[in-house]
């Protein structure tokens, strides 16, 4: 038996092995009895954010907000209460939340829509406890982000960095007022870049941390370890309300776009590209011969929008602005949402398999006009009946196709977006001139995308 294997089975290495481990079990319970972490092990100081914090904790405040929301009772909705309770009598509401001063100049200070929305008075409290009456300078609710004032005394502001430069693992610091408790710190990572989904009718780019973010947190500060302000923290995922390690901030690079619209306009103006657009699903990239499900399949192109204008048609796949790729309709939606009307934007697509770019000149968005995106059903056809389109009838312009004699209101077809009157005149870029050819096309498909003549304008709608 030679050494290695003497000491690998002699009971001997037991003894050893229990010696060890008491050993490190002393030197640890009387180290921690006795003593606080040492500031330095073997000549090198131990990391700590304590200089960050320092440098950056008195731009963060406290937003306290007093207001009144329309409120019903339950018991207004019985005839003999009703004169005791209004079924539409007003009821104050407080909620607190946190804020980043990023101009100590102007005294401006960015948070969250959500925390200052309904709000009547609203008061900020600074590090050294002093505190300030705010005026809301203006808010975007698409975005989440609002911009404060308050008189710009002594204040110190945070520096902006670039979202644009984070990476999945980078160390990020959260600084709010999480339950009330005022200037509490968290860290973490960066666990996510690009996170949608969570604000559908919103503008959406989140980056996603496990720097705990809790109730009172919204429009605090996500802090790089330079000490830069790379977010604005505004929600969490949670089924119980409380952190899970799941938080969400909004990139410091929107919310200096949106920023710098609100203090120049009081609001935000957004570029309009004038399309409807569509996700690209593996069935559609199969249906167009895409190479990858990447882009914002265009379904619709507004009347005498910057699209109409550029030359952008029905069936196009976007896939890039100025250059940029579009990965999906949200990011679409993002980069023209962020642009003011009257910029040019250079917008790749494909076409028929070829690869090309356009110049637009973007419109303006009205609160009323919200993108389509579509999402896939079951069933196809459901409450609507066709007939065949000869071409000579005049009153459907003497175009062939199948004729959608009727179409329910709420049913299937209604609300994937056919009406009655419509001509298919494609079916999956096939030209259909007849119901049984329209038949053979759609029985066995794994997609169903129609291409519409509607009141003399083409129209995409996906059907499954």
């Amino acid at each position: 038996m030679n050494v290695t294997d003497f000491f690998r089975t002699h009971p001997i290495n037991k003894l050893l092995a229990n010696l060890c481990f008491g050993l490190c079990l002393v030197l640890v319970v009387d180290y921690a009895q006795g003593q606080t972490l040492p500031p330095s092990i073997g000549g090198q100081e131990l990391p700590s954010f304590a200089p960050i914090i320092d440098q950056v904790a008195p731009a963060v405040v406290n937003i306290s907000v007093r207001g009144s929301v329309e409120g019903g009772n339950a018991l207004s909705q019985s005839p003999e209460w009703r004169r005791f309770f209004p079924p539409n009598n007003r009821r104050e509401v407080q909620s607190v939340g946190s804020g980043v001063i990023v101009d100590a100049a102007n005294g401006y200070i960015l948070t969250n829509n959500h925390v200052i929305e309904n709000a009547d008075e609203i008061t900020v409290s600074l590090i050294d406890d002093r505190t300030l009456n705010a005026t809301v300078v203006g808010s975007d609710a698409g975005s989440d982000i609002a911009v404060l004032q308050v008189a710009p005394d002594d204040l110190s502001e945070m520096p902006l960095g670039n979202s644009e430069e984070l990476r999945v693992g980078d160390f990020v610091l959260a600084i709010g007022n999480p339950f009330r408790l005022r200037h509490t710190v968290t860290s973490g990572i960066i666990s996510g870049l690009g996170r949608t989904g969570i604000n559908p009718e919103g503008y959406e780019d989140f980056i996603q941390t496990d720097a705990s973010i809790n109730p009172g947190n919204s429009g605090g500060a996500l802090v790089n370890l330079r000490g830069e302000l790379i977010g604005i923290n505004t929600a969490i995922f949670s089924r119980t309300g409380g952190n899970i390690g799941i938080g969400f901030a909004i990139p410091v690079n929107m919310a200096r776009t949106v920023m710098d619209q609100i203090v120049a306009f009081g609001g935000v103006r957004r570029g309009l590209l004038g399309v409807s657009i569509a996700a690209v699903t593996s069935e559609i990239a199969d249906s167009y011969d895409l190479d990858s499900t990447s882009g914002a399949l265009v379904t619709v192109v507004a009347s005498d929008s910057a699209a109409e204008a550029a030359g952008l048609q029905i069936g196009d796949v976007i896939v890039s602005v100025d250059g940029n790729p579009v990965e999906n309709p949200g990011g679409l939606r993002n980069v023209i949402g962020l642009m003011r009307p009257g910029d040019e934007v250079t917008v790749g697509y494909v076409r028929e398999g070829n690869q090309r770019t356009v110049t637009a000149a973007l419109g303006e968005l009205r609160p009323s006009a919200k993108p389509q995106q579509l999402a896939e059903i079951d069933s196809v056809f459901e409450g609507a009946e066709f007939a065949t389109n000869d071409e000579s009838r005049a009153d459907f312009n003497g175009l062939g196709g199948v004729l959608a004699t009727l179409v329910e209101p709420g049913s299937t077809a209604f609300l994937r977006g056919l009406r009655t009157g419509d001509i298919i005149t494609h079916i999956n870029r096939q030209r259909v001139r007849s119901v049984d050819a329209a038949q053979e096309i759609a029985e066995g498909a794994r997609s169903v995308i129609l291409q519409v003549s509607r009141r003399n304008r083409g129209v995409l709608i996906l059907m499954r």
